[in-house]
């Protein structure tokens, strides 16, 4: 089932939760199902993202069942071979172009960063309004976050040729090829980008789900 939500941009905008990784750093769980406080992981980025977007995608290649009781499509890589973000950036595409025809941009996240910005959507697309680029990437601290990005769907054959010719697995790479914006977040008094890749980093994020809480 995909949820629908209201959305005040004058195109619709997909989402795709990238879940793919194979979490190697954390003891080979499934990122998506670690448990931030009483809920998974990916049911924090459920809900950060679902406000933000028409429809909703979880791009996933382990755990299906367990994942599909959420309420949303959930799709394995469209490419074999564990080929990373990208992968699921074109599963994503090619999701959308079938099942929200009316979708001109796809938006990417990763299922290990629960405190993504609100206004992530709205400011991705503004940047993309403005600037006419193709693809418009977050960034904070002086780093940019190349998985959280806004992407044009009609990329889609050009991305998979790339993956497909000349083996591109690296988001850098591939988006060097188009023309690109960035929009920035503050990361004070966290960055909103943080990521777990560690059980160290879940007790950090834990902390600061219990300072946003309080």
């Amino acid at each position: 089932m995909t949820k629908t939500q209201e959305h005040p941009a004058k195109e619709a905008v997909a989402g795709v939760i990238l879940a793919g990784g194979l979490a190697r750093r954390m003891g080979g769980e499934p990122k998506a199902l670690i448990r931030l406080g009483e809920r998974m992981l990916i049911e924090h980025v459920i809900e950060r993202l679902s406000p933000q977007v028409d429809h909703v995608l979880i791009n996933a290649n382990t755990d299906h069942e367990t994942l599909k009781r959420l309420g949303y499509p959930v799709l394995e890589d469209v490419l074999p071979g564990h080929a990373g973000p990208l992968a699921g950036v074109l599963t994503g595409m090619r999701w959308a172009a079938q099942q929200a025809p009316q979708a001109r941009w796809l938006v990417s996240v990763a299922v290990d960063t629960p405190f993504f910005p609100h206004d992530l959507v709205a400011r991705l697309l503004a940047a993309a309004e403005t600037s006419k680029a193709r693809i418009v990437r977050a960034c904070s601290g002086g780093r940019a976050h190349p998985v959280f990005a806004l992407w044009d769907i009609a990329l889609a054959e050009d991305l998979e040729k790339a993956m497909r010719d000349d083996a591109m697995r690296k988001i850098d790479r591939y988006t060097a090829r188009h023309a690109m914006a960035e929009v920035t977040w503050p990361d004070a008094p966290f960055d909103p980008f943080f990521n777990i890749n560690r059980p160290d980093d879940l007790k950090q994020a834990a902390h600061i789900l219990t300072a946003q809480d309080s």
